[in-house]
């Protein structure tokens, strides 16, 4: 299984999920690929927030090394299932789609098309967003096994 998660930047909700999953595949061990992409140009190649790394190395999980990259049609090709954690992602990817096909590989990381908050602009929301995201992947590393 290869798996991408998508956010708007890159830095912050797609790579906690990234290294979340990861990690849940590793434990659970299942031969996935895990990356990560943002809809947004703007932090090609820089490290996760700050705060996003602080976060994920208080729950024993390493982002640090993972860089920020842009979500590309290629990644269609290159994924079987695409999550992103909002609808402003979801309607970027989807507009990228080729195809039915493509469209099909996209989801909300929550169920029922709940939105994962950007904490971006809010200090206080990194470890809920953590939370949040955690329980996603655990979910859907269960569902997969």
């Amino acid at each position: 299984m290869k798996i991408l998660m998508v956010c708007l930047g890159n830095i912050c909700r797609s790579p906690l999920a990234e290294g979340i999953m990861r990690q849940l595949a590793a434990a659970k061990g299942l031969d996935w690929e895990i990356d990560s992409a943002g809809t947004g140009n703007w932090h090609v190649g820089d490290p996760p927030d700050h705060r996003s790394v602080k976060e994920a190395r208080k729950q024993g999980v390493d982002i640090s090394s993972l860089r920020g990259r842009q979500f590309r049609p290629a990644d269609f090709d290159a994924f079987d299932q695409i999550y992103v954690m909002d609808r402003s992602n979801y309607n970027d990817v989807v507009r990228q789609a080729r195809n039915e096909a493509d469209k099909a590989k996209v989801h909300f990381l929550l169920e029922d098309e709940k939105e994962v908050p950007d904490p971006w602009y809010d200090d206080a929301l990194f470890a809920p967003v953590y939370k949040l995201i955690y329980q996603a992947c655990e979910c859907i590393a269960d569902k997969k096994q």
